[in-house]
């Protein structure tokens, strides 16, 4: 999505000041090798064009002088360079010869043969070019050295500084100039909360409606949800509704290994925010900077300080600044009360996981852009999907797309979206999975077991589904989904619950024997650990601890987490958990010991077709009963 800033992501490797200063170090040493190379030729190039070089002793120049066939003679340092006359037998080469020791011409003998002959002597000073380049080299080579070092601690001193000075700046990304803005339309179901943000749309492009009567808008608007609700694409709602810059940063994000720095990004934030007015700052997980302070704390304390700053600055906020800062969280019991006040997060918003007429409009979005079957019915997969968030729907239309193109299919059918819903939830099958045939007996009655309990039981939800086939960690696997969504759940429907989960294993006690149970039923047994603790402690559906609740994970003064309640207490909550287990098992022992045809019958069906659907399992178990024993007084 297109940013005001640039994106955070991996950028372009651009060339620094000290990889420059090396390249042209090393470009002009070269070129002063090549000049060197150059003038060190050309001292040494004075053969004419068109003739051929001959090189003489001193003594075979002599003579040739003395014989007339010189015409002139170039002395170059101890080198000489001579002409010979054009009618002589030496025309057409340049002669060099090389005086012998460090004697002068003169003592060579050819101060004589020159006026006698009229040879013309030329002598030249020899530079040295390579020698004084070497020289100037050895000058400058270190003075570049040391500039390149000098340049280099000073960049890096820069890049510190610079690194320095970014800690106390905010990595808030900026929204607002998207062709394709988020809108409230874009976003199925949660009608009360879109409600409720559309007021704070409303006053970011109407002000002056509300100042006329007096009112303030809310400083601060808190969206709690489980995750996965959509709080994020909530607030990017509101930004594009009211078009105004959207400034998104985590909770997280304010954190750093120095203290000081959280409090920095926040001030650097809120002042970005306010220059851009109207604007509206989203910070996400913000129990990440904002859970309650307690005297162990300190005012040195990073995280103590990020907050505090947050507080400060929505304090600070004038009536008429236009910014609004909505921030999301799924923990609002971690949050600190200051923070809750009115004056600053005035608001409480929640982003409920949505119900199944939500789930229908959250599924057509998710499958718009994609071809999908007739026979696909959205209506039947949002009612299997209860207790799903917006991201787990989007999860199972993305499952649903991949597995279709794994098939080779045109258009998502039925069973890719079958396959994907099952694979989200539960896993995906593992048909290589070996098992024997006695594995194979073993689970077919452990998952008939819950599904003949939970068929009979009068406030189970109904069987939907109950295969043998291994998926994700589980052996084999029995569905139960509600007809409806629904809110809550009564004493009776958790009982059957638990009675059902026990199913499993009374049915392998009941085929091999109290000696020959597996290691099968030990999800279910933790399930029905967990349901009967919770309802103990948590709902207050024990028989003598009625309507208490207990919370056994309070932290005391001194950060160690202890129960809040007496030993006595703690022996009361066992006995009524373990007398909810007793009564759970022995509902189901009831169910299928009166059921026990049943039983092989649908044990026998699952080892035959491995997976049997709804009504399957229904026709199976028609002339199933309740039995007295299994009834709740």
């Amino acid at each position: 999505m297109p940013e005001y800033k640039k994106s955070e992501g991996k950028k372009s490797k651009k060339p620094s000041k000290v990889s420059n200063a090396i390249r042209l170090a090393v470009f002009w040493l070269f070129c002063l090798v090549l000049v060197a190379a150059i003038f060190g030729n050309l001292g040494g190039s004075d053969i004419a064009s068109g003739t051929q070089p001959k090189e003489m002793s001193i003594s075979e120049l002599l003579q040739a002088t003395e014989d007339g066939k010189i015409n002139e003679i170039i002395v170059r340092g101890n080198d000489l360079i001579a002409t010979p006359k054009e009618d002589s037998d030496l025309s057409g080469y340049t002669i060099t010869s090389r005086k012998d020791g460090a004697g002068t011409l003169q003592e060579q003998g050819f101060d004589e043969l020159v006026k006698e002959h009229k040879v013309s002597i030329k002598v030249e000073e020899q530079v040295d070019y390579l020698g004084i380049i070497i020289d100037v080299a050895i000058i400058v080579v270190p003075v570049i050295v040391v500039v390149v070092f000098i340049s280099r601690m000073m960049s890096q001193a820069q890049n510190m500084n610079n690194q320095s000075m970014g800690f106390g700046k905010a990595k808030a990304r900026l929204y607002g100039n998207e062709k394709k803005k988020v809108l409230f339309s874009d976003v199925a179901g949660n009608e009360a909360a879109k409600q409720d943000l559309s007021e704070i749309v409303d006053f970011l492009k109407n002000p002056k409606k509300y100042e006329k009567l007096g009112a303030k808008i809310p400083r601060g608007v808190l969206l709690a949800g489980e995750p996965g609700t959509g709080k994020t694409l909530m607030a990017r709602a509101v930004a594009g509704e009211a078009n105004v810059p959207f400034f998104s940063i985590s909770g997280s994000e304010f954190a750093e290994m120095f203290v000081g720095v959280g409090a920095s990004r926040v001030r650097d934030l809120f002042g970005k925010a306010k220059k851009n007015a109207p604007s509206i700052i989203f910070i996400d997980e913000i129990d990440a900077v904002a859970h309650k302070r307690d005297a162990r704390g300190g005012a040195g304390r990073e995280d103590e300080q990020t907050l505090n700053q947050i507080l400060v600055e929505m304090d600070g906020f004038d009536n008429d600044s236009g910014v609004i800062v909505i921030a999301a969280t799924n923990r609002v019991d971690m949050l600190d009360k200051a923070l809750l006040r009115p004056g600053r997060f005035d608001r409480h918003v929640n982003v409920t996981l949505p119900e199944r007429k939500d789930r229908v409009e959250i599924l057509k979005v998710h499958f718009k852009n994609k071809p999908v079957d007739e026979k696909v019915s959205i209506d039947a997969l949002a009612a299997k999907t209860a207790g799903s968030s917006g991201a787990d729907l989007a999860n199972i239309a993305n499952e649903a797309a991949i597995t279709a193109a794994r098939l080779g299919h045109d258009k998502i059918t039925n069973k890719d979206v079958t396959e994907a819903f099952e694979r989200i939830a539960i896993g995906p099958e593992r048909k290589s999975k070996v098992m024997s045939e006695e594995e194979r007996k073993i689970t077919a009655y452990h998952e008939a077991g819950h599904a003949v309990v939970g068929h009979v039981l009068p406030d189970s939800d109904p069987v939907h589904k109950v295969t043998i086939i291994p998926r994700g960690r589980t052996g084999g696997v029995t569905w139960f989904l509600p007809p409806e969504d629904r809110s809550y759940k009564n004493i009776y429907e958790l009982k059957d619950v638990l009675a059902r989960a026990m199913g499993g294993r009374v049915a392998e006690r009941i085929i091999l024997g109290e000696d020959g149970i597996t290691t099968g039923a030990s999800s279910d047994l933790q399930h029905v650990a967990e349901l009967s603790r919770e309802m103990v402690t948590q709902e207050g559906m024990g028989k003598q601890l009625r309507d208490q609740v207990f919370n056994s994970d309070e932290v005391n003064f001194f950060g160690d987490r202890a129960k809040m309640y007496s030993e006595k207490t703690s022996e009361l909550i066992d006995a009524e958990i373990e007398a909810l287990n007793k009564e759970a098992d022995a509902r189901a022992e009831a169910v299928l010991n009166a059921n026990r045809k049943a039983l092989d019958e649908l044990a026998e069906a699952l080892l035959e077709k491995e997976t049997l659907e709804e009504d399957e399992v229904a026709k199976i178990l028609k002339d199933t009963k309740l039995p007295a024993a299994a009834k709740l007084h």
